[in-house]
């Protein structure tokens, strides 16, 4: 059986959309948005750890440091 040249033309294109549609699914991952530091505050209080909080959010330790800001001195200082 010999398929036509329009067919398959048809069909790569197709594949080609396909796959490019699913790739621009990426872009907007629950993965690529920023942390709630809200949430993360809420988890804080209840004790949890960084690493605790950021596998419940679906995001990275670094993600929800940040949320905590600069660290500060405490204590006397020299």
């Amino acid at each position: 059986m010999r398929v036509p040249g329009k067919l398959i033309l048809t069909a790569t294109f197709g594949m080609l959309i396909l796959a490019g549609g699913i790739s621009g699914c990426s872009m907007f991952s629950p993965s690529n948005a920023p942390v709630d530091c809200n949430a993360v505050k809420n988890q804080e209080q209840a004790g949890f750890t960084d690493a605790k909080i950021a596998s419940d959010l679906g995001s990275t330790v670094a993600e929800v440091a940040a949320c905590h800001g600069p660290k500060t001195a405490q204590g006397p200082q020299d």
